[in-house]
């Protein structure tokens, strides 16, 4: 039974996505050994990184060749993952310890998604301030940043209906969403309501689950003062022994750093030595 990593990473004029797919790559084989790795990419990948990925996939056709923020082929993993269980990730995130022990958890499901999200100093985030469109339209508080699916019956449904949401996002937001709507396309917002809709909304969440990621949103920081960026109000920096440190705390999960600018080159160096 194989099961690894699978990525959806593509450029747009502002950010080097296969960048942060390669450098997550890198956090995940330092802290778990011996796990595979896919990328789903029409990009070009440094000759460098190539090793990291067992298989890199291309999109032979691409829904998302005219827009900046390019989801709409993440609905395309179930056919193009080479695994039968299958971790994916927002690319804009670092492996900060071992999660090796994670796949025997996520064996119970046949799709699961992260539902509790944590600050850099290890709380549980409360505030809905970034989920309103959930909590009014009484949506399944899932985020894609972290999840994971197997190649089953069950999980085909879901993509199905995710394709079609996808496709036509327009209408099933306006049907969906009646009271507070939303004018953009996000992925977690229609992987939620695909859910609702299978009816499967409370069987691929878990809020007791001890699988969460730290989400550094300013907002969610229980900052009584909130920047524009977090990467302007707290320092960051790798130390020598290879520990990812947010305002001199040591990070111990899955980090979803969110902002660019964080990925600088005195993190990259940390990171791959």
């Amino acid at each position: 039974m194989s099961k690894g990593f699978c990525f959806v990473a593509q450029n747009n004029n502002t950010t080097d996505y296969v960048k942060q797919a390669c450098i997550l790559a890198v956090s995940i084989h330092k802290t778990n050994k011996n796990q595979l790795i896919s990328l789903i990419t029409n990009d070009n990948i440094p000759q460098k990184y190539k090793v990291l990925f067992d298989k890199i996939i291309p999109i032979e056709k691409d829904d998302a060749k005219t827009e900046q923020i390019k989801f709409q082929n993440r609905c395309k993993i179930f056919d193009l993952t080479p695994y039968n269980q299958t971790i994916v990730m927002d690319v804009d995130m670092l492996v900060t310890r071992n999660i090796k022990q994670w796949w025997s958890y996520l064996n119970n499901y046949d799709l699961f998604f992260t539902s509790n999200v944590l600050t850099y100093r290890n709380e549980l985030i409360t505030s809905s301030w970034h989920r309103q469109v959930f909590v009014k339209n009484d949506l399944p508080n899932l985020y894609n940043g972290f999840w994971f699916f197997k190649k089953n019956k069950k999980a085909k449904e879901y993509f199905t209906l995710l394709k079609i949401i996808t496709q036509h996002w327009e209408i099933f937001f306006d049907k969906y969403l009646p009271n507070k709507k939303q004018n953009f396309y996000s992925v977690d917002v229609a992987s939620a309501i695909t859910c609702k809709i299978l009816g499967i909304d409370k069987q691929v969440i878990d809020p007791k689950s001890f699988i969460k990621f730290v989400h550094m949103k300013p907002k969610l920081q229980n900052w009584s003062e909130i920047p524009s960026k977090w990467t302007n109000k707290v320092s960051f920096s790798v130390n020598n022994q290879g520990d990812l440190l947010v305002d001199n705390i040591i990070q111990d999960n899955i980090f979803h750093y969110v902002e660019d600018e964080f990925l600088n080159e005195n993190i990259i160096r940390g990171i791959e030595t």
